[in-house]
Formats: structure tokens, sequence, C-alpha cells
């Protein structure tokens, strides 16, 4: 019989998503600081920012719990991290134009590298699994 191992990558994604989405939760105003706005963004952008909160702390946790279980549904998780990210990157993209070149880096720069991590992480937990 063979045991399940914890997925590492899975882990590492999942805990550093939560703890983005938590922050976002709590201090959606100094998260978006470090995500490269030096400015006040006013009410709509605080929900907008603490929606994206939730989303990420939900993809995050479970996330996380599916690295630690192995379970089959750690490749789904990916692609929906990766899925959240490209959201992100379209976002950012349609408003290009009125972004700082350090909210482009961060932003634009972030969202991609984070599609290729759940793109190339859901594909390595499909092998781990054995392609179920």
């Amino acid at each position: 019989m063979r045991t399940k191992r914890v997925n590492f990558l899975a882990v590492i994604v999942g805990a550093l998503r939560l703890a983005s989405g938590v922050s976002f939760l709590v201090a959606p105003e100094a998260a978006n600081r470090l995500w490269g706005d030096n400015e006040d963004s006013g009410p709509t952008a605080s929900l907008l920012l603490r929606s994206m909160g939730y989303r990420d702390a939900l993809i995050g946790g479970l996330l996380l719990q599916s690295g630690v279980r192995q379970d089959a549904h750690t490749a789904g998780w990916f692609l929906a991290s990766a899925g959240a990210d490209a959201a992100d990157l379209l976002g950012g993209i349609a408003n290009h134009g009125r972004m700082s070149k350090q909210q482009q880096l961060r932003g634009l720069g972030g969202a991609a590298v984070g599609i290729g991590i759940g793109l190339w992480g859901a594909t390595r937990a499909r092998r781990r699994s054995g392609g179920s």
C-alpha cells in the first residue's frame, strides 16, 4: 500500500495565498500599499480589496489543506489559484496605462508568476496522483 506524502509546493503556495488573503481582510490599505499603490484607495476599492482577500484566503486555505492531505483535489486548487491570478492579470492589463511602473511590476508580474506556479503545481500534482 502506497502512503500519501505531503505536497510541500501546495502547502507553501496555499499558505502564502492564505496569508495574502488574510492581510487584505485585516488591513486592506496596508496590503494594497505592499502591492504598489501609494494612495488611499477609497471605499469602493476597499470593498474590492476585501473581496479579493476572501477569495485568496479561501483558495489558499483549501490548497494548503489539500496539500497536507495530498488528496485528489490538489491539482484543481492549483488551477483555481492560477485562475484567480489570471483574472487579476486581465484586470491589470485593462488598467495598464493607469498603473505606475511599480504597480505594473508587482501586480502584473506577480500575477504572471502566480499563473505559472499554479499551472506547474497542477501538472505536478496530477503526476503525483497518477493522473487521476
